[in-house]
Parts: C-alpha cells; sequence; structure tokens
C-alpha cells in the first residue's frame, strides 16, 4: 500500500514515532483490560467477559509484534521488508486465533445452554473499552493511512476487533438482563469471527486497505 503522498524522512520519523507510542499505549491498556475482564469473568462465572479478557491478551501480542518492528525501523532508519512481511502474517495469525477461540466459545454456550450474566465489575471495563478503543483504532488508522503501513493498518484492525467484541459483549449482557435471550451472545460472537477472519485474511495477504471515512 502506498503513502498518502510524498513524506520527508522527518514526517516518516515523527509518524513512525507516533505509532510505536500507540502500540506501546495499546500493550500496557490491554494488559490491564485483559486482567479485569477476566478477574471479573472468573468472579461472575461470565464465559464472555472471560473470552473479551483473553483478546485483551491477543492484542497486545499483536501491538508488541507491531512496536518492535517500528523500533528497529527508528534504529535503523529503514524498514526490513522481509521481517515485516512475516511480522504482518503474525499478526494476521492473531486475527485467525481470536476468530477460532470466539467460534468455540460460541458453539460450546450454544450446546451447553450457558447464559451471559452481569456484574458492575464487567459492565465498567466494557464501558470503558467502547470509549477509549475507537479513538485508539481511529488515530492508528490516520498514522497507518499517511504511512502507507500495513503493519500499523493490521493493528488498526484489531483494535476495531475489540470495539466490537467490546460492544457485542455489553450488547449482549444487557439485552440478556431485558430479555433473558442467552443465545444473543454467541451469535453475536460468530459475526465478530467473521469480520476477524476477514481481516486476518487480508493482513496476511498483504492487503489491507482502509476507507477514508
Amino acid at each position: 500500500m502506498e503513502a498518502t503522498g510524498t513524506l520527508t524522512p522527518e514526517r516518516t520519523e515523527q509518524l513512525t514515532r507516533k505509532g510505536l507510542r500507540l502500540a506501546q499505549f495499546t500493550v500496557a491498556y490491554n494488559v490491564v483490560e485483559g486482567i479485569v475482564a477476566i478477574t471479573a469473568g472468573l468472579l461472575a462465572g461470565l464465559v464472555s467477559v472471560i473470552g473479551f479478557g483473553i483478546d485483551s491478551g491477543i492484542e497486545s501480542i499483536a501491538a508488541i509484534l507491531v512496536g518492535l518492528r517500528l523500533a528497529a525501523r527508528l534504529r535503523h532508519g529503514e524498514a526490513d521488508e522481509k521481517k515485516e512481511r512475516i511480522t504482518l502474517k503474525l499478526v494476521a495469525v492473531t486475527f485467525f486465533i481470536l476468530a477460532a477461540y470466539v467460534i468455540y466459545e460460541g458453539i460450546a454456550s450454544l450446546i451447553e445452554g450457558e447464559a451471559p450474566d452481569s456484574s458492575p465489575l464487567s459492565i465498567g471495563i466494557l464501558v470503558l473499552s467502547v470509549i477509549v478503543m475507537p479513538f485508539l483504532a481511529a488515530m492508528k488508522k490516520r498514522v497507518g493511512m499517511e504511512l502507507g503501513d500495513n503493519l500499523i493498518l493490521a493493528d488498526a484492525a484489531e483494535t476495531r476487533v475489540c470495539v466490537l467484541l467490546s460492544i457485542s459483549t455489553l450488547v449482549a449482557l444487557v439485552l440478556y438482563m431485558l430479555t433473558g435471550a442467552a443465545w444473543l451472545d454467541p451469535v453475536a460472537g460468530f459475526i465478530i469471527a467473521a469480520f476477524a477472519i476477514h481481516e486476518g485474511k487480508e493482513a496476511w495477504e498483504g492487503e489491507l486497505v482502509e476507507d477514508d471515512d
């Protein structure tokens, strides 16, 4: 993917550093988010919230991979295209792992008749994610678009998956409280899994394209 216009070396370095800072923030935020979500899920017996916490860990891994490559660029003054292609494929694998986990948990939930529950801590961490993650994804997208950088765009896509998972988990918990329809949670997960597979395929093939909306 080509950058949007010709960038000066100074602007390229500035954007790369910004991308690195965003990756570092993603790791720090998701580590805390994952610990809180998994703890809340275990305490309340919430499979969906535990899955959300695992997704936070997966997103942290992807951000670490991206951050390592961006830091290497800054040290060496240029990108190692071979290593970055490998890194992009590793990030793609994280999408597939997430999709597989969500599908597995969704099928298990439907078969076993598991119903999502709720807890103040679970609701709080999900609401915070819905507030924070869209801004983080948008910032990554802007940097990735200007640099024409598929690694950063893949990281942005992974953050968008986190946004969707946050919303679907939150909505499923609230709707279950109102209607008792336990199937809403796994169905929402299947939709997210399809999106993750699509994004993972594009990342694997190096064909990520973003709209300018």
